[in-house]
């Protein structure tokens, strides 16, 4: 007899059943539902809408293991209904087993809600291409489901794709206009690439439809940062925080705007000191703290970040995050022998799980000669997180410490560094870089030094330089694709190597900026992290660079000198002398920086991140 033989159908008197345990669920009469439950699946055993109503009160009586005994039960018996699938998936996803949720979901034919389940599912687990897929299966069959355009909207974002997130969160706002979060998301997008007027309108429609208020305050402050309102993004701040003093994103924002103001030379007091004293005036507050310490650590303050994690460590001695945050302010304020058991017990609940963790980890190896340990780390962080640029940073730093030729298979100084000379196809605008010094100039006089970035006496403008309207930006980020994807057409494909083989027909920007850096000025040694590839644009170069000498480079972009806090005496492998109207280009995870240059001009660049390709 096969299983669809072996299943039978609810009678109406037990239809009424379950619709009377479920008046009782509703009701919060949970015992009593159970008990209806029971008993129909002891009259019907093998009907599967018996079963999954077992579940579904066994899971509002928190017996869990019963519940999954039920759902599984249900699914056996109806292999192909959409519906159970879906109650069991959800069950599943409730208690964390992705996986067997999108199992569950497999075996029965395809539907919008089935496929917006699936496409949540992979996108709670990072898959974000699969969930892409998902989310337009369920928009091909139900083409106005604004939960479909929401979640493609999310993924297109995490994926890099802004402008088709954008256009994805629009669609979904038009089908559900009292959806705050779509607004508040579409809003934050927005910000990012560059269009400050229509993200705050956004926000203001977030806060419009009921959206945490403060929230959608935080996130204006940040947007009137962007658009040079420093002064009315400062006071704003302030507000928040004076109203709100629990409120952990206002603390942070405002430490960051005092922290650009201070880097000005604007008098201001310690970014950090409204924040500190919020954290002793909440002194339960775990969040807040935890904020704090993390603001401390950015601002190369370990020591004082030690102050707040030892008594919270003492608390909670089994909390991985705060072994790991220790265990780094530890390893910063050399200290390294006390930070390695704690990394140790960290890794033990971590797992391979986080690639910030175990690059965490690996950098602190490194720093305390521990070059084994950190190789065997650094290969699972690669297996696992093949697209990490940071991963294969560090690999790539421990091949050459070892001697091993596999850093010059991955860094391929001389071919995969690019230097190019842009054409600009602009006959209305007969000096284009003249013209972009100029728009670049005002936009530096509201900028300031960001904190936990490259940057050393000097400025980055903020948010999506790309994003912004003026025509000359807009005609460099033309002639900058045009130039980089004429270049990466002429490289090799290499399917086991993690830069080439992600080679695409096409490039896109993942993010974009300018820095300024005056006297004594350089960015120190880094890689970025959301790139494919990334790239300087050289729009002033001071004489003083242009004429520095190879032995001194005064200002030059070096590469494959890793970080200096990992305490290695490595030399740069290549060097790069400025020229304007130069274009450098290189793989996301290699170490790059500038050495110090002398001199009152300024060193002008357009920054830019790549991914390959646009999204299918």
């Amino acid at each position: 007899m096969t299983r669809a033989a072996r299943v039978s159908a609810l009678t109406r008197a037990q239809a009424y059943t379950v619709i009377a345990a479920q008046a009782l669920r509703q009701q919060g009469r949970h015992g009593e539902a159970l008990s209806l439950a029971g008993m129909l699946v002891n009259e019907a055993p093998l009907a599967a809408d018996a079963h999954q109503l077992l579940g579904m009160c066994l899971a509002d009586h928190g017996d869990s293991p019963g519940a999954d005994i039920a759902f599984a039960r249900a699914l056996e018996l109806a292999p192909g209904s959409d519906v159970i699938a879906l109650n069991v998936a959800t069950w599943w996803r409730r208690r964390g087993r992705i996986a067997d949720a999108v199992t569950a979901l497999a075996g029965v034919p395809a539907t919008s809600r089935t496929c917006l389940m699936l496409g949540r599912l992979q996108q709670q687990s990072r898959q974000w291409a699969s969930a892409r897929a998902s989310f337009r299966r369920a928009l091909a069959l139900e083409p106005d489901l604004a939960e479909a355009w929401r979640g493609l909207g999310q993924v297109l974002h995490q994926e890099g794709a802004v402008e088709e997130a954008i256009d994805a969160t629009r669609q979904a706002a038009a089908l559900d206009p009292p959806h705050a979060p779509t607004w508040m998301f579409l809003g934050v997008v927005l910000r990012e690439a560059g269009r400050l007027d229509d993200s705050l309108a956004c926000l203001r429609r977030a806060g419009a439809t009921g959206h945490d208020e403060r929230e959608v305050a935080d996130a204006v402050h940040g947007v009137l940062h962007d658009a040079g309102r420093m002064s009315e993004a400062l006071e704003g701040a302030h507000r928040l925080v004076d109203r709100d003093p629990a409120f952990v994103a206002g603390h942070e924002t405002l430490a960051h705007l005092q922290w650009e103001r201070s880097s000005r030379g604007d008098a201001s007091p310690d970014p950090l000191a409204r924040f500190e004293r919020a954290a002793r005036e909440q002194p339960g507050h775990v969040a807040l703290h935890l904020a704090l310490v993390r603001a401390l650590l950015q601002a190369r303050r370990p020591v004082q970040a030690l102050v707040w994690l030892e008594p919270m460590l003492a608390r909670e001695a089994d909390n991985p995050a705060l072994l790991w945050l220790t265990a780094e302010a530890l390893d910063a304020s050399g200290r390294s022998s006390d930070a390695y058991p704690l990394y140790i017990a960290a890794a033990r609940r971590y797992g391979a799980t986080r690639a910030d963790f175990l690059n965490a980890h690996i950098r602190h190896l490194i720093r305390s000669g521990r070059i084994e340990h950190a190789r065997r780390i650094a290969e699972q962080a690669v297996s696992q997180h093949p697209d990490n640029q940071e991963a294969w940073a560090l690999r790539g730093v421990l091949w050459r410490l070892e001697d091993d030729p596999r850093e010059f298979w991955l860094c391929d100084y001389d071919r995969l560094i690019g230097e190019i000379e842009v054409e600009w196809n602009t006959p209305e605008m007969p000096d284009p870089l003249g013209s972009l010094r100029q728009v670049l100039a005002g936009l530096h006089l509201q900028a300031g030094e960001p904190m936990a970035q490259s940057v050393r006496n000097g400025s980055q403008t903020p948010g999506r330089l790309f994003g912004r309207n003026e025509p000359v930006l807009q005609a460099a980020a033309t002639a900058l694709r045009d130039a980089v994807e004429q270049w990466v057409a002429r490289l090799p494909a290499d399917v086991r190597h993690p830069f080439l083989g992600r080679k695409g027909t096409g490039v896109r920007f993942a993010g974009s900026w300018s820095v300024q850096l005056v006297e004594s000025g350089r960015h120190a040694n880094h890689i970025h992290d959301q790139g494919w590839m990334s790239s300087a644009f050289y729009v002033s170069v001071p004489r003083t660079v242009r004429e520095a000498s190879a032995d001194a480079a005064s200002g030059w972009i070096q590469f494959g000198q890793p970080l200096e806090t990992l305490g290695l005496t490595l030399a740069p492998r290549r060097l790069i002398r400025p020229q304007e109207n130069r274009l450098v280009v290189f793989p996301s995870y290699m170490w790059h920086g500038t050495v110090p240059f002398n001199g009152s001009e300024p060193r002008l660049t357009v920054a830019a991140d790549l991914l390959p390709g646009s999204m299918p």
